[in-house]
């Protein structure tokens, strides 16, 4: 698996134990797969044709136009380098009070986080709702009205791909004035909203990957045309630099894969929700073993974080290990107790604590087979049977 700030190396088990089953082949728990090469080809013909190899050419126009097309409204799409600096130019084009808190939850990735720093502004960790694993507009607005002013913006993250109610977090900017950036990482199958800002990664471990990119959509053209300026050293129409800004383009190579994914994904859906209902069947004996709402059946993401009995998570990756089954706790515990930010101001977190005890990352892949799902369910139990 290519995890994403380690390396392009495969992530494999290490078995604790020389067992019989850590004597074959692990289960990995990951399989990123990016369209082969034959997909590729027409579209690296045309970049051999024009001569446009990055600077918006038209594979990266063509690109944008197709992920806008895929929502419900009217709506800008700018591709990024990838979605950490998707978010940091989302922010940083929200000109913001520097250094203000933006709130973010604990359970996300540290990605969320690193944006807001590099934005300039300040993490604030609150705790999820425990359903759902997602910030509680209710909470937030409590949050707002008791300290008004410290708060210049809200994070948002859809939990490994889930969508969260977006209209009452647009009732929530309303009422306060808050802007709200939608980290939607995970969440491509989801995200068909742009009322509110949105970054979706392109990441290769992504159910739509092309490496490394990822992209905003929005339905503020002006608000778009800002991060893309953002994107290409400040320039707007002229070589002259208007804004401080970086370089965060994608190369039109980016955009063929990326095209290659999209014309594959009707396709790589289905697959994804069948190996995902397949994995679901293997488990139904075991009630204690808790999938989000609507994983596999309503949308599809390329984890499996499920939810065990609470503490358990550490004991059941370890026998889960050394039966040959790897497992990864994605989120670790909270994006929190990283030492990057030691200093981050925090509210109280028992949920987030709770789900670090409790969730693990499954096995899971596009084309995760029968024996792969078997030898994952059988572990599994075996693991929470000792427990």
């Amino acid at each position: 698996m290519i995890l994403e700030g380690q390396g392009l190396a495969q992530a494999r088990a290490v078995p604790h134990e020389a067992s019989p089953a850590a004597m074959i082949a692990p289960v990995a728990v990951a399989r990123p797969r990016l369209p082969n090469a034959e997909a590729i080809l027409p579209y690296l013909h045309r970049i051999d044709a024009a001569r446009w190899y990055s600077n918006f050419g038209p594979l990266i126009n063509e690109l944008e136009q197709r992920l806008a097309d895929r929502f419900a409204r009217t709506t800008k799409v700018v591709t990024v380098a990838n979605a950490t600096q998707a978010l940091t130019l989302g922010l940083q084009a929200m000109d913001l009070m520097p250094g203000g808190y933006v709130v973010l939850p604990a359970w996300t990735f540290v990605a969320t986080a690193h944006a807001v720093i590099q934005a300039g502004l300040t993490p604030w960790f609150v705790d999820v709702d425990p359903v759902t694993w997602m910030l509680d507009v209710a909470e937030i607005e409590d949050l707002a009205l008791n300290l008004q002013g410290e708060v210049v913006a809200v994070i948002p993250v859809c939990a490994f791909g889930a969508m969260p109610d977006l209209d009452r977090w647009v009732a929530f900017r309303q009422a306060t004035g808050i802007p709200v950036l939608i980290d939607a990482a995970a969440a491509f199958d989801t995200l068909h909203d742009a009322r509110l800002p949105a970054v979706v990664s392109l990441h290769a471990t992504k159910v739509l990957g092309l490496g490394e990119g990822g992209y905003l959509a929005t339905e503020d053209a002006e608000f778009a045309g800002k991060v893309q300026q953002l994107t290409t050293f400040g320039f707007n129409g002229c070589r002259d630099s208007l804004i401080p800004a970086t370089n965060a383009k994608l190369s039109e190579y980016a955009a063929a894969i990326g095209l290659a994914a999209l014309d594959s994904w009707p396709a790589d859906r289905l697959r994804f929700l069948r190996t995902a209902q397949h994995l679901r069947i293997a488990l139904i004996g075991r009630p204690d073993v808790r999938f989000q709402e609507g994983w596999g059946t309503d949308w599809a993401t390329s984890v499996c974080s499920v939810a065990l009995p609470l503490g358990s998570a550490d004991q059941v990756a370890n026998s889960l290990r050394q039966d040959g089954v790897d497992t990864r706790q994605w989120w670790g515990r909270g994006c929190h107790t990283n030492r990057a930010f030691t200093d981050c101001r925090r509210e109280p977190l028992p949920v987030t604590q709770a789900l670090a005890s409790s969730v693990i990352g499954l096995p899971f892949s596009i084309d995760m087979d029968a024996h792969a799902i078997a030898r994952t369910a059988a572990a599994l139990d075996r693991a929470l049977s000792h427990g």
